[in-house]
């Protein structure tokens, strides 16, 4: 191979990651609606990235590298219907396909994006609940079994199994590929903003600093936040949890010291915290407020951004951050919740008061036993 035919591939290798990386969840959202598997329009998306692996070099990177990969994952998707139909049961199929694919995009126009579709399908009721976040991860950004596995504590073939059952279930039981109705929005999308904060939390809950996949997900999460408050503007819950995942990321070069030892919230130094982060973070939570509509994740938010009053100002601001606590508290009657108030009051008000909040978590276990 010539220098210039090693640069041809290159160069191809860079566009398809770039690509797949940026559209693969759009491109297996339209197959998999249009098809109603998931799984096959993985594998035809997989199947199409190759053949562009293979073709790029030596005929050139097209002009549309997405509309070249969707055109041949629709072969791809075609094929394999012709190969496990016989001719009679296939053609009346793939006709309404071939139909359904024509309408849906005509060469020049902007390929649709269904991926919250896609996302609602994977975190439907019907799904196991511990695998809506895995299966968010692998279908919307194309991440492998062994690396979520690695993330999610378990091995790769148990993993693989899960995910598999979970595209099964999409199709056997024809779980719809679409955005709920207005009146169904907030309950479902709650769910799938549940799923992205357990990919987030996945990627925040590194022991040591040093987990390279774990910190992925954390990015990842934030992708898929900034995702869906892109596809629903109007949604406070999703805009609170970016904001709450852009502060908490904020601070992660804060979060170790020098030595790899973890730094407490109360005693990172404020100046290491990333301010341009921070800036969104407090622009997204301004929108969440303006709509009205008071949630966790926007409480969840709101303490962080009172923890940052410490950056202004280089005092923290423990009323604003007890008064949130009691809020949180309040809506979720969770106990990890009260420890953390109980936490803010001994800042507050001493460290006997602290212990008199601690002793009430304690008395009021029994009923808190149910709560999240």
């Amino acid at each position: 191979m010539s220098p210039e035919q090693g640069g041809d591939h290159v160069r191809a290798h860079v566009v398809a990651e770039t690509v797949a990386r940026r559209s693969y969840g759009k491109l297996v959202a339209l197959l998999a609606t249009q098809t109603r598997d998931v799984a096959g329009a993985e594998d035809a998306l997989a199947d199409a990235l190759a053949s562009a692996l293979a073709h790029w070099p030596t005929h050139g990177i097209p002009s549309s590298p997405e509309g070249w990969l969707l055109a041949a994952a629709r072969r791809k998707v075609i094929d394999s219907i012709r190969r496990r139909r016989t001719a009679e049961q296939a053609t009346p199929h793939l006709r309404l396909l071939a139909e359904e694919f024509d309408a849906t995009t005509a060469p020049t126009s902007d390929i649709p994006d269904h991926r919250l579709a896609l996302m609602f399908a994977c975190a439907h009721p019907a799904i196991d609940v511990g695998v809506r976040a895995p299966l968010i991860l692998q279908v919307v950004l194309g991440l492998d079994a062994k690396r979520i596995a690695s993330a999610f504590l378990t091995s790769p073939g148990t993993m693989g199994q899960r995910l598999t059952r979970a595209k099964n279930k999409i199709r056997q039981a024809g779980i719809s590929f679409r955005v709920p109705e207005r009146q169904e929005l907030p309950s479902r999308l709650e769910t799938v903003v549940d799923a992205i904060y357990a990919v987030f939390s996945e990627g925040w809950a590194d022991s040591d600093g040093s987990d390279r996949v774990r910190r992925d997900l954390a990015e990842e999460g934030l992708f898929l936040g900034r995702l869906v408050t892109e596809l629903v503007p109007d949604a406070p819950e999703a805009l609170g949890l970016l904001a709450l995942m852009l502060y908490v990321e904020a601070r992660r070069s804060a979060r170790r010291d020098d030595r790899g030892e973890y730094v407490p919230l109360t005693e990172q130094d404020p100046a290491r915290w990333d301010s341009r982060m921070i800036e969104e973070a407090e622009g997204v939570l301004l929108r969440a407020r303006q709509l009205g509509s008071i949630g966790r994740y926007q409480l969840e938010g709101a303490l962080q951004s009172a923890h940052v009053h410490r950056r202004r100002t280089g005092t923290p601001n423990w009323e604003a951050v007890l008064q949130l606590y009691d809020a949180l508290l309040a809506l979720t009657g969770s106990p990890i919740v009260a420890v953390n108030r109980a936490l803010a009051m001994a800042e507050l008000r001493g460290a006997e008061a602290g212990l008199e909040a601690m002793d009430e978590i304690a008395d009021a276990r029994p009923s808190m036993a149910g709560t999240p």
